[in-house]
């Protein structure tokens, strides 16, 4: 009878742990749609805020107060705050993203082809920058407190210590205008052409936004690598008389990356920041460019949807950071 109701209790348990899992997913989507609603709450009324007076910045200087309050009519400026707000959520919601005030292009058509260059440089540096970051750190944790792990941990925390505005601007020197001359200093593609017909243009602004993902993730990599091979179960395989390649690849590597991903999830996050000054330094037409000029322009439209754009896949990455399984050591027989 106790075996009849543990095999009826034990099919149970992965549909519970399955519930578990679901229920802890709507609830941080649900969080996260909050978080983002109070986001675009923010992003809106602070732009509101800002100096000057956008039908005067469109009109120009010398608009007549007739003209202005025209072109305040039709961009909604006379309403209520809370009202501008709805009306520009609900755009959004359509997908409607607005029109820009500095040239009348649809916003949509604007960030089109700005987050086609984003993704490809963030893509591009992710991919390059996950496998160096396992490697150097799985290295680096095999020989502990020798000559290649000193030179990576007070590398890495120098580079931490820098914004990439100076890994930027040091690359640039380097291999742009005064030792090598080998790259192009600024990545100035044209509109029409997609980002890998200009490889060299790449070059720079991806091995910058690299540098920085690697002396993070490849730190946190040597860290979880050692913690798990100093755990009990890799010094029984050790007793077992196991190979090295075997424990390595068969049982510490598997582990190490438990916490790894999550963490990889958080540095793509990262990324999307400092894609912002790379571009802004390079010239590299993306979004992080886009912002700074629309910020310069005053062009609240696209101050907006940039913003929230940038907003948004922040939340996707940490939520795909807390939804990815973080456990502990797996013991492998």
């Amino acid at each position: 009878m106790t075996e009849l109701i543990a095999l009826s209790r034990a099919p149970q348990r992965p549909a519970k742990r399955r519930a578990r899992v679901l229920g802890r997913a709507a609830a941080k989507v649900a969080q996260g749609l909050i978080t983002l609603l109070i986001v675009s709450i923010l992003i809106f009324f602070a732009t509101q805020a800002m100096p000057g007076d956008v039908a005067r910045v469109i009109l120009g200087v010398n608009a007549t107060p007739e003209k202005l309050a025209v072109l305040r009519e039709q961009l909604g400026l006379n309403l209520p705050l809370t009202t501008q707000y709805l009306n520009w959520l609900g755009g959004i919601l359509r997908g409607d993203w607005g029109v820009s005030l500095t040239n009348g292009v649809p916003v949509a058509d604007i960030l089109g082809v700005r987050l086609r260059n984003s993704l490809t440089l963030g893509v591009l540096a992710i991919v390059i920058m996950l496998p160096i970051s396992l490697v150097i750190g799985i290295v680096a944790a095999q020989r502990r407190d020798r000559a290649f792990d000193n030179v990576f941990m007070g590398s890495s925390m120098v580079v931490n210590a820098a914004p990439e505005f100076v890994t930027g601007t040091i690359l640039i020197a380097l291999f742009g205008t005064t030792v090598f001359r080998w790259l192009p200093p600024v990545s100035l593609i044209p509109p029409a052409d997609m980002p890998w017909w200009h490889a060299p243009a790449l070059v720079l602004p991806v091995a910058t936004v690299v540098i920085s993902g690697v002396a993070y993730l490849g730190r946190l990599v040597r860290v979880s690598f050692i913690d798990v091979m100093n755990s009990e179960y890799i010094q029984t395989a050790r007793l077992k008389g196991l190979s090295t390649r075997r424990i390595l690849y068969r049982h510490a590597l598997p582990n190490a990356l438990a916490p790894i991903i999550p963490a990889a999830s958080l540095v793509a996050a990262f990324v999307i920041g400092g894609t912002v000054v790379v571009e802004y330094l390079f010239s590299y037409p993306g979004i992080g460019s886009t912002l700074v000029e629309a910020v310069g322009n005053r062009d609240l439209p696209l101050i907006q949807a940039v913003v929230l754009i940038i907003a948004t896949a922040y939340f996707v990455f940490n939520f795909i950071a807390d939804v990815l399984p973080q456990g502990g050591p797996r013991r492998k027989n």
